[in-house]
């Protein structure tokens, strides 16, 4: 693939494309490195591996996926292993060098304002755990509206649900979480037409709720960057509350490869037409 009918003005370093400068953005530094760590032996990550391929497989007309704010190409990753040609979009250096270590090709090291693509030229865009980073949500999807070609896909996820907001959110720079209407609306308003919308993770709301933000409202949880925390909580385990588990989340991929949809669950997954 040549990355010069996509994008203008980059170098190459590497094996990484680079813009010319990055802003901030709204992620802590040891992000992709906490992840890094965590990623391959995660039963949430996998799991919403397995609910983005199913989807993609079902709605893409075009094999090529760029994964604008993929962090350490775990998704992108995922997909090109399963023949789906990937393009990781990360400003994040560490999340980059991440990438390339797991043996993806196409990396550029950017945010998605600066790495000056052409318009109108995206077939499929991933933006996975991403939007709610970004306080201009509106704005940023309708970037991602001119970026995107015609019939072009959108495929999203954000995590749900106001009541489920915690330290955990501001510790991981968040500006909000979402309901299926709030995100389809953001969406709409962008210009895209909602092709599929469903919860996912529908075994995590009570979970989330009495682990993370009832104790961030009594004033437990003040701080929430306790590492061995996040890599329990995301580890593969045995055992019946495992399996239990399993047997709802491979119901929710089932649900997506027939277009059926989940009512409930701790994450907004959502694909959006041009």
């Amino acid at each position: 693939m040549e990355i010069g009918k996509y994008v203008n003005g980059l170098t190459q370093k590497d094996g990484i494309y680079f813009s010319e400068r990055t802003s901030l953005i709204s992620y802590p530094e040891k992000g992709n490195e906490d992840f890094f760590k965590i990623e391959d032996n995660s039963f949430w990550f996998e799991h919403r591996n397995k609910c983005i391929y199913m989807a993609f497989k079902k709605y893409a007309i075009n094999n090529l996926f760029f994964d604008i704010g993929g962090g350490n190409g775990f998704v992108a990753k995922y997909l090109e292993d399963r023949h789906i040609e990937s393009v990781l979009v990360e400003p994040g250096i560490n999340g980059c060098m991440n990438a390339k270590k797991r043996g993806l090709n196409h990396v550029i090291c950017s945010t998605l304002e600066e790495a000056n693509f052409e318009k109108n030229v995206l077939p499929n865009v991933g933006l996975f755990d991403v939007v709610e980073h970004i306080e201009d949500d509106l704005g940023f999807l309708k970037m991602i509206y001119n970026y995107t070609e015609k019939d072009g896909f959108v495929f999203l996820t954000v995590p749900a649900y106001n009541f489920l907001w915690s330290n955990e959110d501001v510790d991981a720079g968040h500006y909000k979480r979402y309901t299926i209407k709030t995100i389809s609306k953001c969406l709409q308003l962008a210009g895209f037409k909602i092709e599929y919308a469903s919860y996912i993770f529908s075994p995590l709301p009570l979970p989330i709720f009495l682990t993370r933000t009832l104790p961030s409202v009594l004033g437990f949880n003040k701080k929430s960057d306790d590492f061995e925390k996040h890599q329990n909580e995301h580890k593969i385990k045995k055992g019946i509350t495992q399996k239990t588990m399993g047997h709802f989340l491979n119901k929710e991929i089932l649900k997506i490869s027939e277009g059926r949809k989940s009512s409930f669950g701790s994450s907004c997954f959502i694909i959006a037409k041009k």
